[in-house]
């Protein structure tokens, strides 16, 4: 064997070394947040969170959600979709993680939303308005409120009951939740139970798919 071709075998071999151990540390950290998925299943799904679908669906995506992120925006109506289409087979549980600077305080107008029944037109407002309200990864609550009017929301009695110690007690929560659970992007998402790590839309669909296989 010359000097050319062992060069090649051993940087052939190095890459199969490198992509082994990627491949290892990668189902590692898969099997190490499912677990700590299953040690905290209470922090998943809270008799607070807002639902969508059929309560009593085979297969619950909890979803973790900064309405200011960009891609909860893009992933909102796929995931959506998901849920329409799939026959009351799924449903969707929603946590927030207000990660991005401001977030806390819009998240609270969607719980104040809520005490009017209008959470998830509110919600959809807010996503598809989002560019008018985030700059620089950086929410401004304070210019949501004109662009939910149209959703029939009281702005009056909202602005008010922002303030609840209830909805302080939500968001509270959730944000303790999401750091249990280790959820440091957005949207995170867990089918029951089991943490989507490799993220991507293709991803997700395929591990719903999974569950409903399961559940039979």
């Amino acid at each position: 064997m010359n000097k050319k071709v062992m060069l090649v075998s051993a940087g052939v071999l190095a890459i199969v070394l490198f992509l082994l151990a990627v491949f290892f540390y990668n189902q590692q950290k898969s099997q190490q947040a499912f677990q700590l998925a299953q040690e905290h299943r209470a922090a998943l799904v809270r008799p607070h969170a807002p639902t969508y679908g059929n309560p009593a669906a085979r297969v619950t995506i909890v979803e973790f959600i900064d309405p200011a992120c960009e891609t909860c925006r893009a992933f909102y109506p796929l995931v959506k979709g998901l849920i329409n289409a799939s026959f009351g087979q799924v449903n969707l549980v929603m946590r927030y993680a207000p990660l991005h600077k401001g977030s806390d305080q819009v998240v609270k107008i969607l719980e104040a939303a809520r005490m009017q029944n209008l959470y998830w037109p509110v919600l959809e407002a807010m996503l598809q308005s989002q560019s008018a309200w985030v700059f620089h990864h950086e929410a401004q609550p304070g210019l949501v409120w004109d662009l939910i009017k149209d959703t029939g929301i009281d702005v009056a009695k909202a602005k008010a009951d922002v303030n609840d110690a209830r909805i302080a007690k939500i968001v509270e929560q959730d944000i303790a939740d999401a750091k249990t659970l280790k959820v440091t992007k957005i949207p995170g998402y867990f089918v029951n139970g089991k943490p989507l790590i490799d993220f991507g839309w293709d991803q997700l669909k395929a591990l719903v798919a999974s569950e409903l296989r399961s559940a039979g």
